[in-house]
């Protein structure tokens, strides 16, 4: 895209953003957002399947089309709908949306994403035939490689739509349930209206990103001893 088209796409949408903030600010604010917490929470508990259905498709759509504020969204559905609903949700919810964007760039937007990820193609389809879909399932747990990258160059390889899903499903699932307990140890928003970040930074909280940290690392280090490797050191080839 056109430096001079990418400025002027980024200022309308500055200038939108600064519109809304100017007229609605009042109305989304924490305070306002506090004072109606009750009435949110009630509307959930009378209409929890239209929630739990629009919860479910919003997730879907950020995830379908590689639109940032995933991770935001995962601890907001942690806070609002508790730890076990929340895993739920996200858990397939991720899993439909990546599955979305993997079909949408084996079908509709392959020369974009040739030309955009085109090295990467090149070693994720070397580490797949090395590794088959143990490598995409390395990818999931540790996040090396944005997952909204692995999502598109992986709609480029050879590798199944239904083994994307399985895969995706599984290696997606320890990260899903730290970033929904996470959201699920929030406080009210009465808590963090009245005391600002003292309200929110709570023990369980904090141990919940302490988990987030170094999750990635222990599962690193898990799945090297699980490859008979040990850290530090590099997998040697088998002697043939």
């Amino acid at each position: 895209m056109n430096p001079k088209v990418k400025l002027i796409l980024a200022a309308a949408v500055f200038s939108t953003l600064a519109l809304l903030a100017w007229r609605f600010g009042d109305a989304v604010s924490l305070t306002a957002l506090a004072d109606r917490e009750t009435e949110i929470r009630r509307f959930g508990g009378e209409h929890p399947v239209l929630v739990y259905a629009v919860a479910f498709a919003i997730y879907v759509g950020v995830t379908g089309l590689s639109l940032p504020g995933a991770a935001v969204l995962t601890l907001a559905i942690g806070w609002y709908f508790g730890l076990l609903s929340g895993v739920i949700l996200v858990s397939f919810a991720s899993t439909a949306g990546a599955t979305i964007a993997f079909l949408l760039s084996r079908y509709l937007l392959r020369d974009g994403i040739q030309s955009k990820f085109g090295e990467r193609l090149k070693t994720f389809n070397e580490n797949l035939e090395r590794e088959g879909a143990f490598y995409l399932f390395t990818l999931r747990l540790i996040p090396a490689v944005p997952f909204f990258v692995v999502n598109l160059v992986m709609g480029l390889t050879p590798m199944k739509a239904r083994t994307f899903w399985w895969v995706s499903q599984i290696g997606m699932l320890p990260g899903t349930i730290a970033y929904v307990y996470a959201g699920s140890t929030f406080p009210t928003l009465r808590d963090v209206a009245d005391n600002g970040v003292g309200g929110i930074l709570t023990l369980p909280l904090i141990l919940a990103f302490v988990v987030l940290a170094f999750l990635p690392r222990l599962i690193q280090f898990g799945l090297k001893k699980f490859r008979g490797v040990r850290p530090g050191r590099t997998a040697e080839p088998e002697a043939s």
